[in-house]
C-alpha cells in the first residue's frame, strides 16, 4: 500500500469518527432540548379565575383592555351564545387599573387608525423606552381601519403595555447547578447558602414554613415590587392559589425572619409567550348602544415576557384587541320628492277648529260638474 492510499484511508476514518461523535452529541442534546420545550410551553390565561393545570402564566394587561371594551363601548357584560367561562371570568373585572400604579402601565383605546398606532408607538417609547411586539400583527391596511364614511360600523382598537424592571435590595449568590424535580438536571440557581453574607437574607420575609416542601416567602426589592415564592401551591386557578397562600400565612405563628442558618435557592427564569385568544374572535354579541347594537372581536393578542436572576427581574406584557361594532338599524332611505296632485276623484271636508266633526264634506268625481 503506497503512502497516498494510507493518507486517504486515515482521513476517511477520521471523518467517520467525527460524524459519529456529532450524531451522539446531537442525540444527547436533543433529549435535553425535548424536556426544555415542555417547560417553555406555557398556558397563558386572561384572568386569575381561569383554570390552570401545569405551566401557566397570567398578567393583568388583557383584563385592562377587556374592561375598556366592556365599559366604554359595549356598556354591559359581554355575552356569547353559548357563553364561555373565559368571558364570564373577564366580565367579573377582578383586576382593574385601580389595583396598579400608573407608573406600571400604558393604556389607550380609540377608533382604529394609523394615527392611533403612531400614538401608541410614541407613548410606549416615551414612557418605557420600549417598542411593541404585537402592533404589526394586526391589520393596519385601509380595510382594517375605521372608515369615517361608513355609518353602519365602527372599528376600535384597545391596547395596554405593562413594563417593570426591578432589582433586589442585595444581589443573591449564584449557586451550583442542580436538579429541578425528578426529571430536570443542570438547572441554574441563585440564592443563599452557608457562604453568603448574612445581610442578604434581610430582604426575605417568611410568609409561612410548614416543611421544606410547603412554604412561602417574600423578597423585597429596591422599588415597590415584591417577589413571592410559594412551593407546592394549592388551588385550581391563580386566585385560589393566592388566597390559600394568604390564609396559610395569616394563621402561621412561626418565625417570619430569615435567619443566618436558613438557606434559599430559586431557579433562574426566562420565558416569552404570545397568546392569541381565538376562542373570543369572530363571535357576535349584543351591546347596550342604541345604534351600534352588535359587537365582534376581530383579533385579540397578549404577550408575556419575564426574566428573573440573582440581581432582579423584568416583565413586559402587551395586550391588543381589534374590535368592531355594527348598527342593526335599517339605513335611512334617500328622500324623494312627493307630488300632491289632486287631479282625480277626491273628497273635501270643512271643519271648525277645535271641533271633532266637519261641517261640510264633498266628493268630486266628474270635475266638469263643478
Amino acid at each position: 500500500m503506497n503512502y497516498k492510499k494510507i493518507v486517504v484511508i486515515s482521513i476517511f476514518i477520521i471523518l467517520i469518527v467525527i460524524v459519529i461523535s456529532i450524531v451522539i452529541i446531537n442525540k444527547k442534546g436533543g433529549n435535553k432540548a425535548t424536556k426544555l420545550e415542555k417547560t417553555n410551553g406555557m398556558l397563558v390565561v386572561p384572568t386569575m379565575n381561569d383554570k390552570i393545570t401545569a405551566d401557566s402564566s397570567w398578567c393583568g394587561t388583557f383584563q385592562l383592555i377587556w374592561n375598556d371594551m366592556k365599559n366604554e363601548v359595549v356598556k354591559k357584560d359581554v355575552a356569547f351564545n353559548p357563553q364561555i367561562d373565559m368571558v364570564k371570568n373577564l366580565n367579573k373585572e377582578d383586576f382593574n387599573e385601580s389595583m396598579l400604579s400608573e407608573d406600571y402601565y400604558y393604556k389607550i383605546y380609540g377608533l382604529k387608525s394609523l394615527a392611533l398606532k403612531r400614538q401608541i408607538e410614541n407613548g410606549i417609547k416615551e414612557k418605557f423606552n420600549q417598542t411593541s411586539d404585537i402592533l404589526d400583527d394586526f391589520d393596519w391596511s385601509e380595510d382594517g381601519l375605521n372608515d369615517p364614511n361608513d355609518t353602519k360600523t365602527r372599528r376600535y382598537f384597545f391596547y395596554t403595555m405593562l413594563y417593570r424592571k426591578f432589582e433586589f435590595l442585595q444581589e443573591f449568590d449564584k449557586l451550583d447547578n442542580d436538579k429541578f424535580g425528578s426529571e430536570y438536571e443542570d438547572v441554574e440557581y441563585f440564592g443563599i447558602d452557608e457562604n453568603t453574607k448574612n445581610s442578604v437574607g434581610n430582604q426575605i420575609k417568611v410568609l409561612y414554613y410548614n416543611s421544606k416542601d410547603d412554604f412561602a416567602l417574600l423578597i423585597n426589592t429596591k422599588t415597590n415590587d415584591e417577589v413571592i415564592f410559594c412551593k407546592n401551591p394549592n388551588g385550581e386557578n391563580f386566585n385560589e392559589i393566592y388566597n390559600n397562600m394568604n390564609n396559610e400565612s395569616n394563621k402561621y405563628t412561626g418565625n417570619r425572619s430569615f435567619e443566618d442558618i436558613d438557606e434559599f435557592k430559586a431557579p433562574k427564569l426566562t420565558f416569552n409567550e404570545k397568546k392569541e385568544y381565538t376562542e373570543l374572535e369572530n363571535k357576535p354579541f349584543d351591546t347596550a348602544d342604541p345604534v351600534y347594537t352588535t359587537g365582534e372581536i376581530i383579533k385579540a393578542l397578549q404577550t408575556i415576557k419575564f426574566s428573573l436572576d440573582e440581581k432582579g427581574g423584568k416583565i413586559k406584557s402587551e395586550a391588543g384587541m381589534d374590535m368592531m361594532v355594527t348598527s342593526a338599524l335599517v339605513p335611512k332611505q334617500e328622500e324623494k320628492p312627493r307630488y300632491f296632485y289632486v287631479d282625480d276623484t277626491f273628497a273635501i271636508f270643512l271643519r271648525e277648529k277645535g271641533k271633532a266633526m266637519p261641517y261640510f264634506a264633498a266628493r268630486v268625481d266628474n270635475i266638469t260638474k263643478y
